[in-house]
């Protein structure tokens, strides 16, 4: 049975791409969740495969070299998925340190335990090891508005605390390919929604203030671009990274969906229209009156997308669902899981939130 060591999976996309391999290998796999629990890591994600004999959390932070090594040592980690990191732009700004700490020097620490534990003497690793490290687009700065993307090959040049961040730990990961022939690859993908996404991110937060009659905060003139990932699509793509890519190949993840984010805003207030039923009191609380334009965010990148040519080519994934599909599937979500979205919106989430948007 492989066993994988994935970290944040208590995240979004971590908790996301746990259920999709459960869904997908069910008893073939073992699958070891490390999670510091921070304020976006939510046992509740989770809820459905705790009970699970082939599933194990461990609550540690990645910066924690004596917990990861012990991590190693008493499982046989056969594939590392390394999701944990801080993530939110806005946060970067405010506190890059911890962001420094976690996203690089945990990265760093990560490297070392696997190296550790896979390197043979003679400088070779056993066939079946892998160290995935997930990152993002955005360790590639600003796009044009000119039909351009980002490839593999775009030079770094990231504007922000956290893709500053996410950027050195790429290039950790890289020079730990290059300098002892560490077995990994780098993915980097564009912006994600769908189930369990944390409240602050765009697309959970207008439907959540939308449903209850909330004002609706947009950056600037509203007008920055974002390339869309429905977040199913992603994990599918990391385990077929996993399973076919080359190692040491970076693999960009792209959904092939560009959007405004006022048109982002436009599109769920339609759809939450057509999706509430008649009666429902919510309805009459989704309105368009309740956009609100709001002082930009410090180096806000204008655009991104990504073109996924080579993963493609490779391996063969592409996204395979259209932004109108994937917006219902995640509104379909939050209306099932309303409970979820109040203990979410509670607490240290909703002082930060107060913080950002209505100070």
């Amino acid at each position: 049975m492989r066993t994988y060591l994935v970290t944040g999976g208590a995240g979004f996309i971590g908790s996301n791409y746990i259920h999709y391999m459960f869904r997908k290998y069910e008893d073939q796999i073992r699958i070891i969740n490390v999670d510091a629990l921070t304020y976006a890591g939510n046992l509740e994600n989770l809820r459905s495969v705790e009970g699970r004999e082939n599933y194990t959390f461990i609550k540690a932070d990645i910066t924690d070299r004596e917990a990861m090594e012990r991590i190693f040592k008493e499982n046989d980690i056969d594939r590392v998925v390394h999701f944990a990191a801080e993530s939110h732009v806005d946060r970067s700004i405010r506190n890059p340190e911890v962001f420094i700490k976690t996203n690089v020097l945990g990265t760093a620490v990560l490297l070392n335990c696997a190296r550790s534990a896979w390197e043979r003497e003679d400088g070779t690793y056993p066939e079946d090891k892998k160290f995935l490290h997930v990152s993002t687009d955005e360790v590639y700065g600003s796009l044009e508005d000119d039909g351009s993307y980002f490839y593999e090959t775009t030079p770094y040049a990231p504007h922000s605390p956290y893709s500053a961040s996410k950027a050195s730990s790429d290039f950790l990961v890289k020079a730990y390919i290059d300098t002892y022939h560490f077995p990994a690859n780098i993915t980097n993908c564009s912006n994600n929604y769908g189930p369990y996404q944390f409240p602050e991110k765009l697309i959970p937060l207008i439907i959540n203030n939308a449903l209850h009659g909330k004002k609706l905060p947009v950056y600037g003139d509203g007008k920055n671009v974002r390339d869309w990932l429905y977040v199913e699509d992603h994990a599918k793509a990391i385990d077929m990274v996993q399973e076919m890519g080359r190692l040491g190949e970076t693999y960009n993840i792209g959904g092939h969906n560009e959007k405004q984010n006022i048109e982002i805003i436009h599109i769920i207030l339609e759809t939450l229209q057509e999706m509430l039923p008649e009666g429902d009191p919510r309805k009459a609380l989704v309105r368009e009156d309740l956009i609100t334009y709001v002082e930009d965010r410090k180096g806000h990148d204008r655009r991104y997308a990504i073109a996924p040519d080579k993963i493609k080519a490779e391996i063969g994934w592409e996204p395979e669902t259209m932004f109108k599909d994937g917006i219902r599937k995640t509104i379909a979500w939050f209306f099932e899981h309303e409970e979820w979205m109040r203990n979410v919106t509670s607490g240290d989430y909703q002082k930060y939130y107060e913080e950002m948007y209505l100070s």
